[in-house]
């Protein structure tokens, strides 16, 4: 369980500070992506930013096809990713986050975005999701390396609460991959 070691737990401050970019994609970037892909997997989650593991640069990991163990896995590695257009209607749906164990907050964001990132390979690469969970997962990760998280979407006595449930869980253990203690 080395890898749960890794990531970081809010209320850390490295949580709300904005990423540097990535100048050169090279064999420590790959690296890097490696082991936050082994993190995210070994954590269930879905996506993972680099400062979710202390890493203050523009770097996103994220596999929203895989279901754990024996699925088949499609990463996504995003560099320097921004979005370009987040529009359409606004879903409000439940999010969960790796350095938020325990708990999922309902959070609305737009249902339409448009992604533009650096590959390992230096390609620009163009995302685009509509009504899915990788819309979600791309505008929550972004937010990430921007030093915004599923927390600071929440109105104030929303958030609140949120921080109040968010400290029993941890009281009660929870680790991340844990989106809700019983």
């Amino acid at each position: 369980m080395n890898e749960f070691k890794q990531i970081v737990l809010s209320p850390d401050p490295r949580l709300s500070e904005k990423c540097a970019p990535i100048e050169e994609i090279d064999d420590e970037v790959r690296a890097l992506a490696k082991r936050m892909l082994k993190v995210m997997y070994a954590a269930d989650g879905c996506g993972l930013a680099g400062p979710q593991i202390g890493e203050m640069r523009q770097i996103v990991v994220i596999d929203v096809d895989w279901s754990g163990r024996g699925s088949k896995k499609n990463p996504y590695v995003l560099i320097n990713p921004r979005i370009i257009t987040a529009d359409g209607p606004e879903k409000e749906g439940s999010e969960g986050c790796l350095s938020f164990p325990g708990v999922s907050v309902r959070v609305s964001r737009p249902s339409h975005v448009v992604v533009q990132a650096r590959n390992l390979d230096g390609d620009l690469m163009q995302y685009e999701a509509a009504d899915n969970l990788m819309a979600v997962c791309l505008q929550h990760e972004i937010d990430h390396v921007n030093g915004v998280t599923m927390f600071d979407h929440l109105a104030p006595i929303a958030r609140a609460e949120a921080e109040r449930e968010y400290k029993a869980a941890l009281e009660a253990g929870a680790k991340p991959g844990d989106t809700e203690v019983e």
